[in-house]
């Protein structure tokens, strides 16, 4: 048996269907929060294609956004409205779950509730991941075989990191590495070596018949040095050379 006296009861429905005006009044005066309204509208043009794509950016946020207002006010107004119907029934105030009465002080609070404190679903922050993950993962989904030990062909991370390797809209001060000062290093992996296995391999080369050993002081030879994994060439650097004359 519920505990609510007459004039709690009385409160509440008064506290209920003027939070039910309020919403259906506020969702008719901004037209569902202009969700309604055709992508680009703002604007005023009769295309978006010709558009800056930071412009169409920033209209699908605000899209985004309202539809995710929308939809917050319009499961406010269903609870609500739910709660009023629980009223007229006889069965509002008890928690779905146990059967509990719900405290009047948590009434007043969130009068459209139907769990009491304990019974309250999803009071945690949810783990939960979208579905189409478990078919995304790993990154690149099936297109990925960097977890495949046996398989070493090209796949839709090297697709992307050769598209991405032309530029994209970051910059180096959004890169996810911190250790990024540059835009040649903003795409995945940068520092993956190419060709080659060593460092040493990339810098150290030959004529056709393995004489006249030359260097090509390359960013894999400078990282070399720098590191102290190997001694000076015997060839004068003249970009070091230059450098000690400055100071």
């Amino acid at each position: 048996m519920n505990s609510l006296t007459s004039e709690q009861r009385a409160a509440l429905r008064d506290q209920l269907e003027h939070e039910k005006n309020s919403l259906e009044r506020r969702l008719q005066q901004n037209d569902h929060f202009g969700s309604a309204d055709p992508l680009g509208a703002t604007t005023g043009e009769l295309s978006s294609y010709d558009n800056h794509p930071a412009d169409l950016g920033s209209e699908v946020f605000e899209r985004g956004k309202d539809i995710a207002l929308n939809e917050h006010e319009e499961h406010h107004l269903s609870d609500v409205t739910e709660a009023l119907e629980r009223m007229k029934e006889g069965t509002y105030g008890t928690c779905a779950i146990c059967g509990r009465n719900i405290p009047f002080e948590r009434l007043q609070a969130v009068p459209e509730t139907e769990y009491c404190f304990d019974h309250v679903p999803d009071r945690e922050i949810s783990q939960r991941r979208p579905v189409e993950e478990q078919l995304l993962a790993p990154p690149f989904g099936r297109t990925s075989v960097d977890e495949l030990t046996e398989e070493t062909e090209f796949d839709g991370e090297d697709a992307w990191q050769i598209v991405e390797s032309w530029g994209n809209s970051d910059s180096p001060a959004m890169a996810e590495d911190r250790e990024v000062h540059d835009y040649d290093s903003m795409y995945v992996e940068a520092d993956e070596n190419e060709g080659f296995v060593e460092s040493y391999e990339s810098f150290v080369a030959t004529d056709l018949y393995g004489q006249h050993v030359t260097v090509v002081r390359n960013r894999q030879y400078r990282e070399y040095m720098e590191k102290n994994e190997g001694d000076p060439l015997l060839e004068p650097d003249p970009y070091r050379d230059m450098e000690g004359n400055d100071q």
